[in-house]
Protein backbone atom coordinates (compact mmCIF):
# COMPACT_ATOMS: atom_id res chain seq x y z
CA UNK A 1 0.00 0.00 0.00
CA UNK A 2 1.83 3.40 -0.98
CA UNK A 3 1.52 6.53 1.69
CA UNK A 4 -0.82 8.26 -0.08
CA UNK A 5 -3.63 5.86 -0.10
CA UNK A 6 -2.81 4.50 3.29
CA UNK A 7 -3.51 8.48 4.56
CA UNK A 8 -6.58 8.67 2.64
CA UNK A 9 -7.73 5.03 4.27
CA UNK A 10 -6.56 5.64 7.53
CA UNK A 11 -9.24 5.64 10.38
CA UNK A 12 -11.46 2.97 8.35
CA UNK A 13 -9.77 -0.35 7.80
CA UNK A 14 -7.53 -1.99 10.76
CA UNK A 15 -4.73 -4.34 10.46
CA UNK A 16 -5.00 -7.67 12.27
CA UNK A 17 -1.59 -8.71 13.59
CA UNK A 18 0.01 -11.23 16.50
CA UNK A 19 -1.76 -14.64 17.03
CA UNK A 20 -5.43 -15.56 17.52
CA UNK A 21 -7.39 -12.32 17.83
CA UNK A 22 -9.76 -13.37 14.70
CA UNK A 23 -10.24 -17.05 16.30
CA UNK A 24 -10.85 -15.61 20.07
CA UNK A 25 -13.91 -12.99 18.80
CA UNK A 26 -14.95 -15.96 16.56
CA UNK A 27 -15.24 -18.02 19.52
CA UNK A 28 -17.40 -15.70 21.56
CA UNK A 29 -14.29 -15.45 23.90
CA UNK A 30 -14.28 -11.34 23.54
CA UNK A 31 -15.80 -10.50 26.89
CA UNK A 32 -13.01 -12.06 28.15
CA UNK A 33 -10.21 -10.17 26.52
CA UNK A 34 -9.26 -6.61 27.47
CA UNK A 35 -8.30 -4.08 25.09
CA UNK A 36 -5.65 -1.08 25.43
CA UNK A 37 -5.84 1.86 23.54
CA UNK A 38 -1.98 3.39 22.93
CA UNK A 39 -2.02 6.63 21.45
CA UNK A 40 1.16 8.16 20.33
CA UNK A 41 2.79 10.84 18.72
CA UNK A 42 6.19 12.11 17.59
CA UNK A 43 8.48 15.03 16.46
CA UNK A 44 5.85 17.60 17.03
CA UNK A 45 8.66 20.55 16.83
CA UNK A 46 6.18 22.98 18.10
CA UNK A 47 3.19 22.67 15.34
CA UNK A 48 0.49 24.47 17.41
CA UNK A 49 -1.47 25.47 14.14
CA UNK A 50 -2.42 23.20 11.52
CA UNK A 51 -0.57 23.49 8.25
CA UNK A 52 -1.32 27.05 6.33
CA UNK A 53 -0.18 25.97 2.62
CA UNK A 54 1.74 23.24 1.21
CA UNK A 55 1.11 19.12 0.88
CA UNK A 56 -0.19 19.01 4.18
CA UNK A 57 -2.73 21.97 3.94
CA UNK A 58 -5.18 22.35 6.94
CA UNK A 59 -3.60 19.21 8.43
CA UNK A 60 -2.07 18.74 11.78
CA UNK A 61 -2.77 21.38 14.89
CA UNK A 62 -2.85 20.71 18.46
CA UNK A 63 -6.92 21.74 18.64
CA UNK A 64 -7.82 18.82 16.00
CA UNK A 65 -5.42 16.40 18.08
CA UNK A 66 -7.60 17.37 20.79
CA UNK A 67 -10.86 16.93 19.80
CA UNK A 68 -9.78 13.32 18.66
CA UNK A 69 -8.17 12.15 21.63
CA UNK A 70 -11.02 13.48 24.11
CA UNK A 71 -13.17 11.51 21.52
CA UNK A 72 -11.08 8.24 21.61
CA UNK A 73 -11.02 8.71 25.17
CA UNK A 74 -14.64 8.75 25.34
CA UNK A 75 -15.44 5.94 23.39
CA UNK A 76 -12.81 3.61 24.94
CA UNK A 77 -12.00 2.52 28.56
CA UNK A 78 -8.35 1.93 28.86
CA UNK A 79 -6.06 5.00 27.09
CA UNK A 80 -2.37 5.63 26.89
CA UNK A 81 -1.50 8.84 25.53
CA UNK A 82 2.21 8.82 24.69
CA UNK A 83 5.14 11.41 22.60
CA UNK A 84 8.35 9.87 21.32
CA UNK A 85 10.28 13.19 21.41
CA UNK A 86 11.40 16.38 19.49
CA UNK A 87 8.18 18.34 21.18
CA UNK A 88 10.54 21.51 20.63
CA UNK A 89 11.61 23.62 17.89
CA UNK A 90 10.16 24.52 14.04
CA UNK A 91 7.64 27.36 14.64
CA UNK A 92 7.63 30.56 16.09
CA UNK A 93 6.33 29.46 18.94
CA UNK A 94 8.93 28.02 20.28
CA UNK A 95 11.05 31.22 19.45
CA UNK A 96 9.06 33.22 21.45
CA UNK A 97 8.01 31.02 23.89
CA UNK A 98 10.54 28.37 24.32
CA UNK A 99 8.68 25.39 24.35
CA UNK A 100 5.94 26.36 27.48
CA UNK A 101 2.82 26.12 24.95
CA UNK A 102 3.82 22.85 23.91
CA UNK A 103 3.97 21.14 27.71
CA UNK A 104 0.82 23.24 28.45
CA UNK A 105 -1.20 22.09 24.99
CA UNK A 106 0.39 18.46 25.63
CA UNK A 107 -0.70 18.59 29.45
CA UNK A 108 -4.28 20.20 28.41
CA UNK A 109 -4.48 16.89 26.41
CA UNK A 110 -3.45 14.49 29.46
CA UNK A 111 -0.61 12.56 28.27
CA UNK A 112 0.22 10.09 30.29
CA UNK A 113 4.44 10.50 29.41
CA UNK A 114 6.83 11.53 27.03
CA UNK A 115 10.43 10.87 26.32
CA UNK A 116 13.29 13.63 25.39
CA UNK A 117 14.31 14.26 21.42
CA UNK A 118 17.30 15.86 20.61
CA UNK A 119 15.68 19.38 19.48
CA UNK A 120 14.35 19.25 23.18
CA UNK A 121 17.92 21.06 23.88
CA UNK A 122 17.69 23.62 21.46
CA UNK A 123 17.16 25.96 23.99
CA UNK A 124 19.89 24.65 25.93
CA UNK A 125 19.59 21.98 28.73
CA UNK A 126 18.53 25.04 30.72
CA UNK A 127 15.61 26.22 28.57
CA UNK A 128 14.39 22.77 29.22
CA UNK A 129 14.61 22.68 32.52
CA UNK A 130 12.70 25.93 32.60
CA UNK A 131 9.81 24.51 30.51
CA UNK A 132 9.07 21.65 33.05
CA UNK A 133 6.67 23.06 35.65
CA UNK A 134 4.54 23.42 32.23
CA UNK A 135 4.45 19.81 31.78
CA UNK A 136 1.71 17.41 33.79
CA UNK A 137 3.79 14.34 32.94
CA UNK A 138 6.66 12.83 33.40
CA UNK A 139 10.03 12.32 31.19
CA UNK A 140 10.69 9.18 30.61
CA UNK A 141 14.79 8.36 29.49
CA UNK A 142 16.54 5.66 30.60
CA UNK A 143 20.25 6.75 29.02
CA UNK A 144 20.61 10.01 29.25
CA UNK A 145 22.66 10.44 33.01
CA UNK A 146 21.71 14.01 33.98
CA UNK A 147 23.65 13.55 37.28
CA UNK A 148 26.02 16.51 36.83
CA UNK A 149 23.37 18.59 35.33
CA UNK A 150 20.64 20.84 36.49
CA UNK A 151 18.54 18.24 34.68
CA UNK A 152 19.32 15.49 37.84
CA UNK A 153 16.00 13.84 39.05
CA UNK A 154 13.70 15.74 36.78
CA UNK A 155 13.60 12.88 34.59
CA UNK A 156 13.04 8.84 35.21
CA UNK A 157 13.70 5.80 33.53
CA UNK A 158 10.66 4.00 33.69
CA UNK A 159 6.86 4.67 34.46
CA UNK A 160 4.57 1.88 35.43
CA UNK A 161 1.20 2.84 34.39
CA UNK A 162 -2.13 0.96 35.62
CA UNK A 163 -4.90 0.27 33.20
CA UNK A 164 -7.98 -1.64 34.99
CA UNK A 165 -5.96 -5.17 35.59
CA UNK A 166 -2.77 -4.43 33.24
CA UNK A 167 0.09 -3.10 34.20
CA UNK A 168 2.33 -1.11 31.53
CA UNK A 169 5.89 -0.26 31.92
CA UNK A 170 6.78 2.59 29.74
CA UNK A 171 10.45 3.32 29.38
CA UNK A 172 12.68 6.17 26.81
CA UNK A 173 15.86 6.11 25.07
CA UNK A 174 17.20 9.31 23.46
CA UNK A 175 19.94 10.03 20.72
CA UNK A 176 23.67 10.33 20.46
CA UNK A 177 23.55 13.96 21.36
CA UNK A 178 27.59 14.40 20.52
CA UNK A 179 27.97 15.39 16.75
CA UNK A 180 24.27 16.39 16.59
CA UNK A 181 23.86 18.94 19.40
CA UNK A 182 26.52 21.54 20.41
CA UNK A 183 28.11 20.42 23.83
CA UNK A 184 27.25 23.77 24.87
CA UNK A 185 23.26 23.10 24.82
CA UNK A 186 23.51 19.35 26.87
CA UNK A 187 26.46 20.43 28.74
CA UNK A 188 27.28 17.22 30.94
CA UNK A 189 24.74 14.97 29.65
CA UNK A 190 26.24 11.75 29.64
CA UNK A 191 24.95 9.67 27.06
CA UNK A 192 24.77 5.52 27.96
CA UNK A 193 24.36 2.62 25.50
CA UNK A 194 20.36 2.30 24.63
CA UNK A 195 20.57 -1.53 24.14
CA UNK A 196 22.27 -1.92 27.64
CA UNK A 197 19.89 0.27 29.12
CA UNK A 198 17.06 -1.01 27.65
CA UNK A 199 17.63 -4.57 28.49
CA UNK A 200 17.65 -3.88 32.02
CA UNK A 201 14.57 -1.68 32.65
CA UNK A 202 12.92 -3.84 30.39
CA UNK A 203 13.91 -6.96 32.58
CA UNK A 204 13.21 -5.17 35.80
CA UNK A 205 9.75 -3.97 34.32
CA UNK A 206 8.76 -7.64 33.41
CA UNK A 207 10.49 -9.88 36.29
CA UNK A 208 9.98 -7.34 39.20
CA UNK A 209 7.22 -5.10 38.00
CA UNK A 210 5.19 -8.29 36.26
CA UNK A 211 4.06 -5.66 33.38
CA UNK A 212 1.90 -7.23 30.81
CA UNK A 213 2.98 -4.88 28.44
CA UNK A 214 6.83 -2.69 28.30
CA UNK A 215 6.66 0.05 25.92
CA UNK A 216 10.11 1.60 24.72
CA UNK A 217 9.25 5.39 23.87
CA UNK A 218 12.86 5.92 21.30
CA UNK A 219 14.35 8.99 19.97
CA UNK A 220 16.81 6.59 17.96
CA UNK A 221 15.34 6.98 14.82
CA UNK A 222 13.59 3.95 12.42
CA UNK A 223 16.43 2.42 10.56
CA UNK A 224 19.69 3.62 8.85
CA UNK A 225 22.26 2.01 6.23
CA UNK A 226 25.40 1.63 8.75
CA UNK A 227 25.72 0.25 12.47
CA UNK A 228 24.27 3.53 14.09
CA UNK A 229 21.51 1.85 16.92
CA UNK A 230 17.90 2.67 15.52
CA UNK A 231 14.83 1.18 16.09
CA UNK A 232 15.62 -1.73 13.94
CA UNK A 233 18.52 -2.67 15.88
CA UNK A 234 17.14 -1.87 19.52
CA UNK A 235 14.45 -4.14 18.17
CA UNK A 236 17.06 -7.23 17.64
CA UNK A 237 19.35 -6.99 20.36
CA UNK A 238 17.04 -6.62 23.65
CA UNK A 239 14.47 -8.77 25.11
CA UNK A 240 11.30 -8.63 27.32
CA UNK A 241 10.23 -5.48 25.12
CA UNK A 242 6.44 -5.82 23.25
CA UNK A 243 6.78 -2.30 21.58
CA UNK A 244 9.16 0.24 20.01
CA UNK A 245 7.51 3.60 19.53
CA UNK A 246 9.52 6.02 17.55
CA UNK A 247 11.00 9.42 16.35
CA UNK A 248 13.59 11.56 15.06
CA UNK A 249 13.58 10.40 11.30
CA UNK A 250 10.24 11.25 10.65
CA UNK A 251 8.97 7.91 9.24
CA UNK A 252 5.23 7.47 8.00
CA UNK A 253 4.83 4.08 8.14
CA UNK A 254 1.74 2.54 6.46
CA UNK A 255 1.99 -0.30 8.93
CA UNK A 256 3.77 -1.24 12.02
CA UNK A 257 7.29 -3.55 11.24
CA UNK A 258 7.16 -6.25 13.34
CA UNK A 259 11.12 -8.08 14.14
CA UNK A 260 12.13 -10.78 15.99
CA UNK A 261 14.03 -9.54 19.34
CA UNK A 262 17.02 -11.76 19.88
CA UNK A 263 15.11 -14.15 21.84
CA UNK A 264 12.84 -14.33 18.80
CA UNK A 265 10.26 -12.88 20.35
CA UNK A 266 7.84 -10.64 18.32
CA UNK A 267 8.29 -6.88 18.48
CA UNK A 268 6.76 -4.36 17.08
CA UNK A 269 7.92 -0.97 16.03
CA UNK A 270 5.57 2.23 15.20
CA UNK A 271 6.25 5.71 14.41
CA UNK A 272 3.89 8.53 12.60
CA UNK A 273 5.89 10.85 10.62
CA UNK A 274 6.20 14.20 12.27
CA UNK A 275 4.30 17.86 12.85
CA UNK A 276 1.41 16.21 14.60
CA UNK A 277 -0.06 15.58 11.23
CA UNK A 278 -1.11 11.80 12.82
CA UNK A 279 -2.37 10.03 15.93
CA UNK A 280 -0.96 6.48 16.15
CA UNK A 281 -3.78 4.28 17.45
CA UNK A 282 -2.39 0.80 18.59
CA UNK A 283 -4.98 -1.83 20.12
CA UNK A 284 -3.46 -4.30 22.07
CA UNK A 285 -6.12 -6.90 22.86
CA UNK A 286 -5.32 -9.53 26.33
CA UNK A 287 -7.21 -12.66 27.07
CA UNK A 288 -7.03 -13.71 31.12
CA UNK A 289 -4.96 -16.68 31.26
CA UNK A 290 -3.88 -16.85 27.31
CA UNK A 291 0.14 -15.18 27.31
CA UNK A 292 -0.38 -14.06 23.55
CA UNK A 293 -1.00 -10.37 22.60
CA UNK A 294 -3.06 -9.36 19.46
CA UNK A 295 -2.48 -5.94 17.94
CA UNK A 296 -4.29 -4.26 15.54
CA UNK A 297 -2.89 -0.66 13.97
CA UNK A 298 -5.52 2.09 13.34
CA UNK A 299 -3.35 5.25 12.85
CA UNK A 300 -5.56 8.63 12.02
CA UNK A 301 -4.80 11.77 10.16
CA UNK A 302 -5.61 14.76 11.99
CA UNK A 303 -7.60 17.44 10.24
Amino acid sequence: MNRRKFVKDIGIGSLFMGIGLPELIGQGRSRDMIKLNILHTNDFHSRIDPFEDGKYKGKGGVAARASLIKKLRASEEHVLLLDAGDIFQGTPYFNFFGGEIELKAMSAMQYDAATIGNHDFDAGIDGLYKQLPHANFPFLVANYDFSDTIMNGKTQPFKVFRKGPLKIGVSGVGIELNGLVPKDLYKETRYLDPITKVNEVALYLKEEEGCDLVIILSHLGYQYKGNMVSDHILGMNTSNVDIIIGGHTHTFLDQPTILKNKDGNAILINQVGWAGIMLGRLEVYFERGNPNKCYTCRPMLIE
